[in-house]
């Protein structure tokens, strides 16, 4: 349960980064949205994995740019959930209302993406961390 918990406080700092500099960087600085988006969620990504290696698995033995590279990818594919979840609920179901688009992306989006990232990060990024060492069967197997 430990674990769940650090992910989750984790993931929520690494979201109100990714929020706060989206806003920043498109406020004050006045980029564009794609350019903000991209350099806020890189940010976020980078809080995350700190946070991760540093507090919730670390104990892990994940060393140098490739756990990196992986967790970023991990992120990316929930992003890419998320946007599919977008994507079948506006031109696919004709839920088309921004409330629609709100409950599909940051709604069920977020969710389907966050069990995929909590997987990915436990059983491709962090999974050396010793603690399932004697264990039988583990939900990741």
């Amino acid at each position: 349960m430990s674990e769940v918990l650090g992910f989750a406080a984790v993931g929520i700092l690494a979201y109100a980064v990714d929020l706060g500099l989206f806003v920043a960087l498109r406020g004050p600085v006045g980029l564009d949205p794609l350019t903000a988006k991209a350099l806020s969620f890189l940010a976020g990504c980078s809080v995350a994995y700190a946070g991760n290696a540093l507090g919730t698995y670390r104990h892990a033995t994940a060393r140098g740019p490739r756990p990196y590279l992986t967790f970023f990818a991990v992120n990316v594919a929930g992003a890419l959930v998320q946007l599919l979840c977008i994507t079948v609920s506006h031109y696919g179901l004709g839920f088309t209302s921004r409330r629609a688009d709100t409950v599909s992306g940051a709604g069920v989006g977020m969710a389907l993406a966050t069990v995929l990232r909590f997987w990915g990060t436990r059983s491709w990024v962090f999974r050396g961390d010793g603690r399932d060492e004697g264990r039988v069967g583990s939900w990741t197997g």
